[in-house]
């Protein structure tokens, strides 16, 4: 488990927001002029238009205040992206759904009626390696979104500090072999630093994609990483 530098792109589920945004949006911004979206041959280029952009330009959302010019900041900026947004907060995919929903079908090439279906079944997960052949290492990545935070992109300075107040209690619980510290990136010691950067667990600051996007904002602050004392469990 870490929050230091992950996102929710919106290139991650479908959602449909039919009606919601005329009841549901949390107010309105200043309106900007249509942006100059360098990555031309991006799906945010393809799909922000002129018409969708002056419906929702001016919408931000009840969770964090994101708007649509932050979610395709990335587009905006840089001319070499393929998707080129971001959600600020699931907020974003019903506020914005006019640009979201066609952007998440075509990259995931599914319908707009699709549904997401879920099979926590473990017995069905069948394994394919070679009982002869060693397995030097393993790992298994999940991300998290938690209801009421803001998304990387978009979440507060607040929110941020109240998630990680709440993943610290959550920490403190784990027993057995999950047992282990949680080390926050604001005040850590360089020592300490170094070695989780050496074993691969930290990244570094600096992606300009993340810059751009809104997920370095206030940085080390709220950020931080766990791992039990096997170094097995982040």
């Amino acid at each position: 488990v870490a929050m230091w530098k992950y996102a929710a792109a919106a290139c991650v589920t479908a959602a449909s927001a039919s009606g919601f945004l005329a009841n549901n949006f949390y107010g309105t911004a200043e309106q900007a002029p249509f942006p100059d979206i360098k990555s031309t041959h991006s799906l945010v280029a393809k799909h922000v238009t002129k018409e969708r952009w002056d419906k929702l330009a001016g919408v931000t959302t009840k969770t964090s205040g994101f708007t649509l010019g932050q979610a395709i900041a990335c587009a905006v900026e840089f001319d070499n992206q393929h998707c080129g947004i971001y959600a600020g907060d699931y907020d974003s995919y019903k506020d914005f759904a006019d640009v979201f929903d066609p952007i998440i079908q075509e990259y995931h090439g599914i319908s707009a009626d699709a549904k997401h279906t879920s099979d926590m079944d473990a017995n069905k997960i069948v394994g394919n390696i070679d009982p002869a052949v060693p397995v030097k290492s393993v790992r298994i990545r999940v991300g998290r979104s938690f209801n009421g935070f803001g998304l990387s992109p978009g979440i507060t300075k607040q929110q941020r500090l109240d998630l990680e107040a709440l993943l610290k209690v959550a920490f403190g619980n784990f027993t057995g072999d999950l047992e282990g510290n949680y080390y926050p990136l604001l005040g850590m010691e360089e020592g300490v630093r170094q070695q989780l950067v050496d074993d691969h667990f930290l990244f570094v600051s600096g992606d300009r994609n993340l810059i751009a996007a809104g997920m370095e904002r206030d940085w080390p602050e709220g950020r931080g990483i766990f791992h039990n004392k096997d170094k097995t469990f982040l």
